[in-house]
């Protein structure tokens, strides 16, 4: 049964319900969750973020009750879904990406727990309603280029994909980063940018004529929704790729280093769990996102790349 019928028999079922179970059910603290895409692809991070509140002690539909809110794709609608969860005097917001900004603008005093793609210079206690996850590390592009440049010596031009639509500050610090990085290696970057399914179909298309030597996919969560398109259009063109998340690596892409993005979700449902149950926001410290390499031999014999073996032993992953 798909999650959205579930949901849907649950509500039809909810009538039916003796009034003393309705009225325990009122009385659970509420969560609102916040996300500026769609729930579609989404179900294993749902899943992890229930896994994190349950080791906390929270569980859906037992001792908390979970709102739900998705933009789907139309961040300009995030700040209005932002103020109905404030007005619903709920105890949490679990907020991600851009929904993380929206949130903070709605409410100064309900708690929130973030996960945002966006470098936070101190990982400390940032006070007031907000603590969260960090997506990013320091030198993370700086890294991906050093290992996509591992497996490809012979590269000079390397291609960046960026989407300018969902995080456009992020791209912006994704794309200086590669730059800075590329200078030091003495790699030149031609930066691409895709916000839809066919601007990514475009995007390709101009390694027919520019052809470059290899690629770099920021990470985005349109792009990792798009992750199969990605990757069979970067085997269609021959052209060695390194990604974001491990989800791509399974799915046939080449090389990815990056968050790992289950445990973050899964961390975001710990500390609302937490809060949940009485902890202060401002004592919980913002965490940075573990990060983990997975390699697939199997492309990189298609691709006809040698894998050094030093940076076999070093990943989290190999996938034959």
């Amino acid at each position: 049964m798909r999650r959205r019928e579930f949901i849907t028999l649950l509500g039809g079922a909810a009538a039916g319900w003796p009034l003393s179970a309705r009225a325990q059910q009122a009385a659970m603290p509420v969560v609102g969750l916040l996300h500026p895409l769609s729930p579609d692809t989404y179900a294993d991070r749902l899943h992890a973020f229930h896994d994190g509140l349950k080791d906390s002690g929270c569980v859906e539909g037992e001792n908390v009750t979970i709102v739900y809110r998705w933009a789907g794709g139309q961040t300009d609608q995030l700040r209005a879904l932002a103020d109905e969860l404030v007005s619903r005097h709920i105890s949490v917001i679990a907020a991600f990406g851009p929904a993380a900004f929206a949130a903070k603008a709605a409410t100064t005093t309900i708690p929130i727990v973030f996960l945002i793609n966006v470098e936070i210079a101190t990982l400390a206690r940032p006070g007031g309603n907000l603590t969260g996850i960090s997506l990013v590390a320091g030198k993370l592009e700086a890294r991906r280029l050093e290992l996509l440049h591992g497996l490809v010596p012979a590269a000079t031009r390397v291609a960046v994909l960026v989407n300018p639509v969902y995080a456009p500050a992020s791209a912006e610090t994704t794309v200086r980063n590669v730059e800075a990085a590329a200078r030091t290696i003495g790699l030149q970057i031609q930066v691409l940018k895709a916000s839809t399914s066919r601007e990514i179909n475009a995007a390709f298309a101009t390694f027919v004529r520019d052809r470059p030597d290899a690629l770099l996919i920021d990470f985005d969560p349109f792009f990792i929704s798009r992750r199969v398109q990605l990757v069979n259009l970067a085997s269609r063109h021959a052209i060695p790729a390194i990604y974001p998340e491990r989800q791509f690596t399974e799915a046939g892409g080449l090389i990815s280093y990056g968050t790992n993005i289950m445990d973050a979700w899964r961390q975001v449902g710990v500390y609302v769990g937490r809060i949940v149950k009485g902890a202060n926001p401002a004592d919980l410290p913002v965490q940075a996102s573990k990060f983990e390499l997975f390699i697939n031999t199997q492309t990189a014999t298609m691709l006809d790349l040698t894998v050094p073996p030093q940076l076999l032993t070093t990943a989290d992953g190999v996938i034959e």
